[in-house]
């Protein structure tokens, strides 16, 4: 009889440690799933984000906010090109510069933007950190950018392949943007995004300029977190 109770006991106690091993492996897998969801890990390969980003250096990607709204510009994302337009394995690191609805002039080396809904180009007054030197892009041309598309530079514009080169990007192209470095560990901190200004051409001689320098085509490859 007291066999029988404690035969009893002992599969109740295994059916309660059972259910408790499901519930935390479903745990689990679901704060996976989320983390992947949200987060992703990336290790800088080329010099086209010097100086913002230098070959080696480890960042911490926040894909969540671009399922809730869109790129701004300034920030530093991650990206694939477009297809059509170029051959890679690896996604590209870029920073925005132009917005749907607007129009990007470069024009002897300087960025100049129209915004949607007026016909006046502003200058893009950009000053990087660590720049002591305007930096200037080596492709002239003008783009208009569609709705739902994005115009894209490095910050090493004389070694960037960017839209200078291929032209705009969708949306749904865009991986996230970056959020934190954590390598190497004298750098480490959240990753810098500018908010920059537009100038009237009028009054662009007395202002500071710095010029986002491109990237290359592969900007990034994926790092085991």
């Amino acid at each position: 009889m007291g066999y029988n109770r404690l035969s009893v006991a002992w599969i109740l106690s295994m059916k309660i440690n059972l259910r408790e091993v499901v519930i935390a492996i479903l745990i689990f897998v679901v704060v996976f799933a989320i983390v992947q969801l949200s987060i992703g890990s990336y290790k800088v390969e080329m010099t086209s984000m010097v100086p913002t980003f230098k070959p080696r250096d480890c960042i911490m990607v926040d894909k969540l906010t671009y399922r809730f709204r869109g790129p701004h510009r300034g920030e530093v994302v991650i990206l694939w090109p477009p297809k059509d337009r170029v051959s890679t394995k690896n996604p590209y690191i870029k920073r925005v510069v132009g917005l749907p609805g607007e129009t990007v002039k470069i024009e002897d080396g300087q960025v100049y933007i129209m915004k949607k809904g007026s016909d006046e180009f502003l200058l893009l007054s950009e000053v990087l950190p660590g720049v002591s030197e305007t930096p200037e892009c080596r492709n002239d041309g003008q783009w208009e950018i569609q709705k739902g598309q994005y115009f894209v530079l490095g910050d090493n514009r004389d070694e960037s392949s960017d839209s200078s080169v291929w032209g705009t990007v969708p949306r749904k192209n865009f991986i996230g943007k970056t959020w934190l470095r954590y390598w190497p560990m004298s750098q480490f901190g959240l990753t810098p995004h500018y908010s920059y200004k537009l100038v009237d051409i009028t009054e662009s001689t007395s202002a500071s300029l710095g010029i986002l320098p491109a990237i290359e085509s592969s900007g990034l490859s994926v790092s085991t977190p």
